[in-house]
């Protein structure tokens, strides 16, 4: 069976490969994967074997989603657990003797594009699915239960890579659903959903030494915006996931500095939670575009919705939380914490287009150091969490009821 550095060192090698979005992509990751699964297949030479299913599915041009299932003998829900394969771009500022595709270990600790977010998490699920195949080959049998390892494209950017896994049929409703993001030893459980606004406001040009003239875009926008941070600032708390936020992250209008603008854009991050929805969104922007009209006559907003993902919220009966708590205690000793996810996951948008209550994340890292300079992952981290997603897998796919393991 692998040993306790097999995820370590897989980890190493995955964050040597380039897989940045946008960037290189993923189709040198993706070929890497899929010859090591098909390599281990080959030397485990196991006529049972013949039964593992290796799927590939180009979500974008030359970027593959890849699936390898070892197929059980029950109707139970498969486990499936879905690790993207891209990174946020190299970026800048990392120290000089740190490179962002150098995989430098130093005092215990792996550095390097991915390393948390989440090739260290990718590597720890690798490393279940070769025990899995280890183990049916071992025993000469398929388990109980069905396991998917699922590699996904495009999470760093629209997640095209899981809603593609879903349109394909490959994880819907009744599957038990893990990612492996850093979670900061926590199993998270519930997300904040993420609608995105692009608003925008048309004037009418003047020189600005006769303003009078003009109606100004600029100025208009502005009153978009505080309408919605006060806006926001009155909306209810989620009891776990906690206030909805806003950010403005970009903005521009006007050409010179003495021209009346007649257009300004700004893109909106909202990251809502319950009772607040896309539809009060909607509501509160068209409301800050109708004040700001009245505020600077001439002007005239409009918007888009870019973007519309759900917030999850925790189901506390999952049987899939049960039995991944039960394998971190075992693992750990202590009593894991179930909290929530701040960002947006592939099973987030598992969960919020198909309805599935049991998606959930944990990995290894910390999500305050994903898409920074020198991101990095610890040795304890890797060897905690490869041996929990071993133990789940193990409980859930042999285990009499799901959660004891054979």
């Amino acid at each position: 069976m692998v040993d306790t550095d097999f995820a370590w060192r897989l980890t190493q090698g995955l964050v040597r490969i380039d897989s940045s979005d946008p960037g290189a992509y993923e189709g040198e990751i993706e070929r890497y994967i899929k010859a090591l699964v098909e390599e281990r297949l080959a030397q485990l030479s196991h006529p049972v074997l013949d039964a593992v299913q290796i799927a590939e599915h180009e979500v974008l041009p030359g970027r593959r989603n890849l699936m390898v299932t070892v197929p059980g003998l029950s109707d139970e829900p498969r486990l499936v657990y879905i690790c993207h394969m891209d990174t946020v771009t190299l970026g800048d500022g990392w120290d000089a003797d740190i490179p962002p595709l150098g995989a430098i270990v130093r005092n215990d600790k792996l550095y390097g594009r991915g390393a948390c977010d989440m090739k260290g998490g990718l590597a720890c699920a690798i490393a279940a699915l070769v025990h899995t195949l280890e183990r049916v080959a071992a025993e000469g049998e398929l388990p109980r239960r069905g396991f998917s390892l699922i590699c996904s494209v495009d999470e760093e950017d629209f997640m095209r890579g899981s809603e593609a896994a879903i349109d394909a049929g490959w994880v819907g409703s009744r599957e038990w659903v893990l990612d492996t993001e850093p979670t900061d030893g926590q199993i998270q459980v519930a997300h904040k959903g993420r609608t995105w606004f692009e608003i925008e406001m048309a004037g009418v040009t003047a020189h600005a030494n006769q303003p009078w003239k003009g109606a100004d875009a600029v100025a208009a926008m502005a009153e978009v915006v505080c309408s919605l941070r006060r806006a926001f600032v009155a909306l209810p708390a989620h009891d776990e996931l906690g206030p909805s936020t806003i950010t403005f992250g970009q903005i521009e209008g006007g050409y010179r500095p003495y021209v009346v603008p007649d257009r300004a854009k700004v893109w909106v991050d909202m990251r809502l939670t319950p009772p607040t929805d896309t539809a009060a969104a909607i509501n509160m922007v068209e409301h800050a575009i109708a004040a700001a009209e009245a505020a600077v006559p001439g002007c005239h907003g409009s918007y888009a919705v870019t973007g519309d993902r759900p917030a999850i919220e925790r189901d506390p009966v999952s049987p899939l939380l049960a039995a991944l708590k039960c394998a971190a205690d075992d693992v750990t000793g202590t009593d894991t914490t179930v909290g929530f996810f701040t960002g947006y996951t592939d099973t987030a948008v598992i969960a919020g287009k198909t309805g599935n209550r049991s998606c959930m994340s944990y990995g290894p890292g910390s999500l305050a150091l994903a898409h920074k300079p020198n991101e990095y992952v610890p040795h304890a981290d890797i060897v905690r969490c490869q041996s929990v997603l071993i133990a789940l897998a193990d409980n859930t796919l042999w285990g009499a009821d799901g959660q004891v393991g054979a």
